[in-house]
């Protein structure tokens, strides 16, 4: 089930099939479908700077996209759990960290809102493209709970106002109205402001130009590269993928090199307390 948005209330919809089933089918490929951009983890690294061992927890964490450029930088230092709780993108990471030498981690099928660490245990919390899956003040709440005092909570995520501002909400038909779980960077705030010892420290945007043609876009949609196409019944997506090539042939004269830009954005988030 997806929670979205209805007159200022989240609720509770139920897409075309179960999302874990959705996860489950494309957790072999989600790497590719995705890109994995380096700049939030430079700045996570700068936070880790002075520490010469870190204990970490990855939430959401899918197949591990982020997870093996944590320890690309931190190396032996970092003691990574990696929780989703979906357990073949669990599966899916477990080959992918191991294929490239990483072994100092663990898995546990997790939700997002009952983290499974005792109190002020870890050194930082961090979610990639995630956080519109959890209910957003129990993650908030439970990454307070198991973060140590002066410890960090990182949330990468695309925003709803940067979402209409990409190539699919400017011109793949319905994907705005569709895509109604992704939090305005107002919302966010708001509940980080509201969360118990926790303080905003940092916003920091980001904006990185992408390139490719219709067809790789084109399949991109079918093979579900962002969740949201999910949400489409087959015949839906079909017909909004027409809609699309009809869209950008009209708006772009070379239909081989296709630009725009994807947005998204980092919060930086301390524990306080004692």
């Amino acid at each position: 089930m997806c929670a979205q948005m209805v007159n200022g209330t989240r609720q509770i919809t139920r897409p075309p099939v179960p999302i874990h089933q959705h996860f489950s089918r494309i957790a072999h490929s989600y790497r590719h479908l995705r890109t994995t951009d380096s700049e939030p983890i430079d700045l996570i690294i700068n936070k880790m700077n002075g520490l010469e061992h870190i204990e970490a927890a990855d939430v959401g964490c899918g197949a591990g996209r982020y997870d093996l450029l944590l320890f690309k930088h931190l190396g032996d230092r970092l003691k990574l759990t990696c929780l989703d709780a979906n357990p073949d993108m669990l599966r899916a990471l477990d080959r992918h960290l191991y294929k490239h030498g990483v072994s100092n981690f663990k898995t546990i099928c997790s939700e997002a809102e009952s983290l499974p660490f005792p109190d002020n245990h870890l050194d930082f919390v961090c979610t990639f493209n995630a956080i519109h899956h959890f209910n957003l003040p129990l993650f908030l709440k439970e990454s307070a709970r198991i973060t140590k005092s002066g410890g960090y909570l990182f949330i990468y995520t695309r925003l709803r106002e940067q979402n209409r501002r990409n190539i699919w909400g400017k011109h793949f038909p319905h994907f705005n109205k569709k895509e109604t779980r992704l939090y305005t960077q107002d919302a966010i705030r708001r509940s980080i402001e509201a969360a118990p010892d926790l303080e905003l420290e940092s916003i920091v945007s980001f904006s990185y130009k992408r390139v490719s043609d219709l067809s790789q876009l084109m399949k991109r949609a079918r093979s579900h590269h962002y969740s949201t196409f999910f949400l489409y019944s087959p015949e839906e997506l079909e017909e909004a993928i027409e809609g699309f090539i009809r869209n950008v042939m009209g708006s772009y004269e070379d239909i081989g090199r296709i630009d725009w830009f994807d947005e998204n954005i980092l919060f930086t988030v301390r524990k306080t307390g004692e």
